[in-house]
């Protein structure tokens, strides 16, 4: 009994670190540390990944996992993102600067409860970017922030915000021949890390440390676990 609540535990762990590493973001972002901020995100992509995954290889889906999951997305690639943007473009136009920046947790707030309703007629296609996609793109373009004009930044911004809620139907990467998510998400994380090093010329955010062997760990035991799988298939 123990280690089956141990096993569907283990997916819950990853959505809740998520999630944290998103309120860690948000401490980071508010007193400057805007590179470790943007970090933390990323690692949040990373778990986010990861935790549906685990649950699915464990059986151990549930619907506490799907509400922890949501919540989580709000705050890691909602909340988050928005402050990192806030405090980097925004914190100079005042009060209308912070107003503007709460739209898009708001928009991404919703997107998720619309996904949330429609989530079994959406297996072939998502009906607006979800939140993870744009709290990703948002905070990349953050980061880029000495390099690109800040009408870039705003721009994106609100875009970004506008079609989390649209009726835009983006193809599922279930269905289009495309590397899978966490191949993506591990190319992404690889440019990133060479973009901060090669543009500001600093020594790598110290979070990075901790989500490169993360993401490498995980990486080798998906590789050994698929490998296992299709040995015993033969």
């Amino acid at each position: 009994m123990y280690r089956k609540i141990l096993k569907r535990s283990i997916p819950n762990l990853f959505t809740l670190s998520n999630l944290y590493v998103g309120f860690l973001s948000i401490f980071f972002a508010a007193r400057g540390d805007y590179k470790n901020a943007a970090i933390l995100i990323l690692i949040g992509m990373m778990l986010d990944s990861m935790d549906g995954r685990l649950a699915r290889m464990l059986n151990a889906q549930s619907e506490l996992g799907k509400e922890l999951d949501s919540l989580a997305d709000i705050v890691t690639f909602g909340v988050a993102p928005s402050v990192l943007v806030y405090y980097i473009s925004f914190s100079q136009h005042g009060l209308i600067g912070l107003l503007v920046a709460g739209l898009f947790p708001l928009f991404g707030a919703f997107r998720l409860a619309r996904f949330n309703i429609t989530a079994k007629n959406s297996d072939k296609y998502f009906t607006g970017i979800p939140i993870t996609a744009a709290g990703g793109i948002l905070t990349l373009l953050a980061m880029l922030n000495q390099t690109l004009p800040p009408i870039v930044i705003s721009a994106s911004f609100m875009a970004l915000s506008l079609l989390m809620v649209s009726k835009v139907k983006i193809p599922s990467f279930k269905n289009v021949p495309l590397p899978k998510y966490g191949t993506i998400i591990t190319i992404l994380l690889g440019w990133v890390i060479f973009l901060i090093y090669k543009s500001q010329h600093a020594q790598f955010p110290y979070f990075i440390y901790i989500a490169v062997p993360l993401y490498i760990l995980y990486i080798g035991y998906r590789f050994k676990k698929s490998k296992q799988i299709k040995e015993q298939n033969k």
